[in-house]
């Protein structure tokens, strides 16, 4: 304004005023640098993770809707519209997964393990998690199949297991394309020990590519660095959580046969009576609430 005052044109501002940015531009870095600088380190986990946990709040409200709004609570729906929410619901679940995924691995990846072992039904637990992925296997038209131990009541860390098994199955139902998903729970070794595991019948993985399953980041052609994978990553918080377990997540898979992620763990048969209703195990999903599928009944 005084150069105007003084009689300076516009027209005569404006270079002045673009040579000056040409100025500030070689004298300090781009934004885009900076921003990257600001990624990299303790900073940019801190970042990520808080991005993940402001993710998973709306995720929830949207996974309590959708299965409001399919089981009919809320008013008739037709078959169309039971098949899109069941859509809806899928994806939250999924976005949901991999945000829990990202907090766990940033933070260590076992933070779903208990201290103290519980006493808890296996086929509870495989029951409730039947329920958590039913909307993603009835829109697939996919059966999810169950099979437990022998003796049911045991004694370990239900949280962390049903967490392995949830990754496991989910993974399982977006590669299968048709037929089932299985998860076995069998003694082995003596009653104390329990191998589970979760096979498809999908497509199966090359053997070139089972050693990169369980990598969290991979690399895209045409792009430059590297990317979360949702698998991997899910995977990585499985094998840690195993770990944490002392126990192992293998995987044998074959083209055309499917995919079988398994591992085995000392589950001591509990000391309660086993007469009687069965203790519900405190299992929940990756939105952090517990399924609304029906009471698992016995076998």
């Amino acid at each position: 304004e005084g150069w105007r005052d003084s009689g300076t044109p516009d027209s005569e501002l404006l270079p002045l005023f673009l040579a000056m940015e040409r100025v500030r531009a070689a004298i300090e870095p781009s934004w885009a640098q900076t921003f990257a600088q600001h990624l990299s380190g303790s900073d940019g986990l801190a970042l990520l993770t808080d991005v993940a946990h402001d993710l998973r709040s709306p995720l929830t409200s949207i996974l309590v809707l959708a299965e409001t709004l399919q089981s009919g609570q809320s008013g008739a729906v037709n078959e169309l519209q039971r098949r899109q929410l069941s859509l809806i619901y899928s994806a939250a679940l999924g976005l949901s997964a991999v945000a829990s995924d990202i907090i766990e691995f940033t933070q260590g990846g076992d933070q779903f393990v208990e201290q103290d072992s519980a006493s808890f039904s296996v086929m509870a637990m495989l029951e409730s998690l039947r329920d958590i992925v039913r909307p993603i296997a009835e829109e697939k038209r996919l059966t999810v199949r169950l099979l437990g131990p022998t003796h049911d009541q045991r004694m370990g860390q239900p949280v962390a297991l049903s967490r392995i098994l949830l990754n496991l199955t989910t993974n399982a139902l977006k590669f299968t394309d048709e037929g089932y998903v299985e998860i076995v729970a069998q003694e082995v070794e003596g009653e104390n020990r329990v191998e589970f595991a979760v096979r498809d019948s999908g497509r199966g993985t090359p053997p070139d590519k089972i050693t990169t399953l369980f990598q969290p980041l991979r690399k895209e052609s045409g792009r430059r660095g590297q990317l979360f994978s949702q698998t991997g990553l899910g995977l990585t918080i499985c094998r840690r959580l195993a770990s944490a377990l002392k126990s192992e997540l293998k995987v044998e898979s074959r083209t055309g046969w499917g995919t079988r992620f398994y591992f085995e763990i000392d589950l001591p048969i509990s000391p309660v009576r086993r007469s009687g209703p069965r203790a519900q195990p405190r299992i929940s999903s990756p939105n952090g609430k517990r399924p609304s599928g029906p009471t698992p009944r016995p076998r």
